[in-house]
């Protein structure tokens, strides 16, 4: 590395003028040297080297010195892709840390994660997911949302990115990696909650519901790679979208980063799409696009794009088409660099034994996992369970429990999972809870996917001679997940008729449900009397369920997703604009047109009180901006987490918008009696709207500011603030 330094010392010094002329706006000096050492390395380079340095953990390049940047997945944990060493830590799912409500969980969630990535060798992960779920169950990948609201996935999505690649000094330093925004954009919108299907829309739905976790990605965590979506976007493959990948992203949003492929999507610009007729021209349109490097996910040969066999001969015939190769280059070059990799000795990490994951990893994962759980329901206070009151407990359910796999991972964790070195399911950590106090009877009750009811006979007998059951039912990685998509949400297989069963036996029924998207439960909605939401609650899920259902945890995450009441109800999300509901026009004829749960909903043991809205100012001019502030009491006899959020409406505008829209947010843990103030900036951020120009701007008027619990019209206060 020492000779090709020296070697390219003379090109730097050459270089250096050049450098400064065409790049006039890198950020500080360290960018500057590096830019220099990029181009001199660049000119280096032998065509056969660019283009493999365009592929993903592009081989070492011995002659120049050009170290691997290793790839990974971080949604939850890192994971090897294609490997399960079973040493990293497995954090709940994305949909699961969403419903915590705290980003600096999130953020502490990453660092820790990067960390392990440093210890594996990864520097470069394709995470975090910054869809916001449309609000259509159906698909398969609602579980890798942080929700249905474009600022809360926003927030999610800056501290996940702030927490994998470090901030100020710290970034991208020996502790930290490159994050991956993904996937841009507009991925979910789709007409069938088919994965990868098309995306047909306004440019003013891409921009109000879309667009704002990317261009917080960019603008306020600096993420350091983006990666397109599978589908086309109003008819042109993202992959090759320049309006998407150049115009918007690159020149409106100043990313300086670089482009990674989705699996074979360059490739799919021909064998999907059909736009193009041969592998060639498909990897000329992504080129010519921004996409920098090509993930093929195996590196089959037959699937990829940027590929001497495909690129070599038609670059040498075209010498123009180079510009784009050289910039690709510099782009990844630049991560390299950036991230230290060319300091770095290579060494061999035998993947089998060494510990990525520690125990603190794992306190953590639990203490996520734990505040990410969401009482739908508590009837007549079933919940929490007195250990000195039963002396036996039915667990039923197929989601109850689940042995190690002999291959891949736990099913029970969520996709883009890594294999942890242990998992508790929910029977492991009732179990462990009530040690000899309380006798366990287990049953599994049916299979997730089954159709069976051959287990019924054992379930019912289990419950019958217990004074209490948990009955843990939802789905897994074998009905949700990534190409898991559905036509329906009921409970599949035979589930609801386990939970009638079991309802039947008349003991008190707990239903845990273990998921990855929203279900249209409305028998355990109207019969269970207690409902528990834990999602896929990661390595230390059982233990987090039985400290909830015991009371030694306070229940306080809340939803990040509306519950339909059917699939015909899909897409519902709180992101309504006005229709004919004062007329009884906008309702279904012989259904309820609400969700089942809605957006930001969640119960507590305990329970509070919230004052008044308060406005620092009650009228400010549109360049100005103030604060409204409320009063939270915990008026319970338990502590407890409470999320108290802020929606914003724009009273009259001059275009049409959402009824209200999430502006702000924080959840705050209160003890008996105690009271908190929460406070919330009202300026430029929460009070633009997107006028008839696609202009961001501040339009005098009366907007209607409400606070509270949910999302739901009776859990909010409402002030009203003047904007002249």
């Amino acid at each position: 590395m020492k000779k090709i330094l020296s070697i390219s010392l003379i090109a730097i010094t050459l270089i250096a003028c050049k450098t400064e002329q065409t790049n006039p706006d890198l950020k500080n000096q360290e960018d500057l040297e590096i830019a220099q050492k990029v181009e001199a390395l660049v000119s280096q380079m032998n065509l056969d080297e660019k283009i493999a340095e365009m592929t993903q953990d592009a081989p070492a390049n011995e002659r120049l010195g050009i170290p691997v940047m290793k790839y990974g997945e971080a949604l939850h944990g890192l994971w090897l892709v294609l490997d399960y060493y079973g040493n990293t830590t497995v954090y709940p799912q994305a949909v699961a840390c969403a419903s915590t409500w705290e980003p600096d969980l999130i953020k502490k969630m990453a660092s820790q994660t990067a960390i392990e990535a440093r210890v594996l060798g990864v520097t470069h992960c394709y995470s975090p997911n910054l869809d916001v779920y449309a609000g259509d169950a159906r698909y398969g990948r609602v579980e890798e949302s942080y929700g249905e609201d474009p600022y809360l996935v926003s927030r999610m999505g800056v501290a996940f990115i702030e927490g994998l690649q470090g901030t100020g000094d710290e970034q991208f330093d020996e502790n930290h990696v490159i994050a991956t925004a993904k996937h841009f954009v507009g991925y979910p919108e789709n007409r069938r909650g088919i994965n990868g299907g098309f995306s047909d829309m306004s440019e003013r739905r891409l921009r109000e519901v879309y667009l704002p976790p990317f261009e917080a990605a960019v603008q306020e965590a600096g993420v350091g790679c983006v990666m397109p979506g599978h589908q086309d976007f109003n008819g042109v493959p993202c992959h090759m979208n320049t309006w998407l990948l150049k115009d918007i992203l690159r020149d409106e949003l100043d990313f300086d980063g670089f482009i990674v492929s989705d699996n074979n999507d360059v490739g799919r610009i021909e064998t999907m799409h059909f736009i193009s007729e041969t592998r060639t021209e498909a990897a000329i349109l992504g080129l010519k696009a921004g996409v920098d490097m090509d993930l093929v996910i195996g590196k089959n040969v037959d699937l990829a794009t940027y590929h001497a066999n495909v690129l070599k001969d038609t670059v040498m015939q075209d010498p123009s088409l180079m510009k784009y190769i050289d910039k690709a280059v510099s782009r990844n070059l630049t991560a390299k660099y950036k991230l230290g990799l060319f300091d770095i000795e290579p060494k061999e990490i035998d993947t089998e034994t060494v510990e990525a994951g520690t125990e603190e990893h794992r306190e953590f994962a639990l203490e996520i996992a734990e505040k990410s759980i969401i009482m739908l329901k508590n009837d007549n206070n079933l919940l929490p369970l007195d250990v000195s009151k039963i002396k036996s407990l039915a667990v039923i359910g197929p989601n109850a429990h689940e042995e190690r796999p002999k291959k891949g991972t736990y099913e029970l964790l969520g996709g883009y999972s890594g294999l942890p070195p242990y998992y508790v399911s929910v029977l492991d950590g009732l179990k462990k809870k009530v040690g000899g106090n309380v006798k366990i009877n287990y049953a599994k009750g049916c299979d997730i996917d089954s159709f069976s009811k051959d287990g019924f006979s054992e379930a019912i007998a289990a419950a019958k001679k217990s004074d209490a059951v948990v009955l843990v039912v939802g789905s897994s990685h074998r009905t949700c997940g990534e190409g898991g998509d559905r036509s329906d949400l009921d409970l599949y297989g035979v589930q609801k008729e386990l939970v009638e069963a079991i309802h039947k036996t008349g003991k008190p029924v707990i239903v845990v449900l273990i998921n990855g998207r929203p279900l249209s439960i409305n028998y355990i909605a109207e019969n269970i009397p207690s409902v528990l939401e834990t999602w896929y609650g990661g390595m230390r899920a059982g233990d987090a369920v039985a400290n909830v259902l015991f009371g030694d945890v306070n229940p306080g995450g809340k939803l990040t997703m509306s519950f339909p009441r059917s699939v015909g109800q899909v897409p519902v999300t709180y992101l309504e604009r006005p229709d004919f509901i004062g007329s009884g026009k906008g309702k279904y004829r012989f259904s309820d047109k609400s969700p089942l749960f809605p957006f930001g909903y969640g119960l507590s043991y305990t329970s509070f009180e919230i004052s008044e809205p308060k406005l620092q100012s009650d009228s400010i001019s549109t360049d100005s901006s103030t604060t409204v502030s409320v009063e939270v009491t915990n008026t319970g006899d338990r502590e407890g987490d409470e999320v108290i959020q802020m929606y914003v409406r724009d009273d009259y505008a001059s275009v049409g918008r959402y009824l209200k829209l999430l502006k702000g947010f924080e959840r705050i843990s209160l003890k008996p009696g105690e009271t908190k103030t929460v406070s919330f900036d009202l300026g430029f951020d929460e009070l633009n709207v997107l006028n008839q120009e696609m202009t961001k701007v501040v339009e005098p008027g009366t907007f209607t500011i409400s606070v509270g619990t949910s999302s739901l019209e009776k859990d909010l206060q409402k002030v009203s603030l003047l904007v002249e």
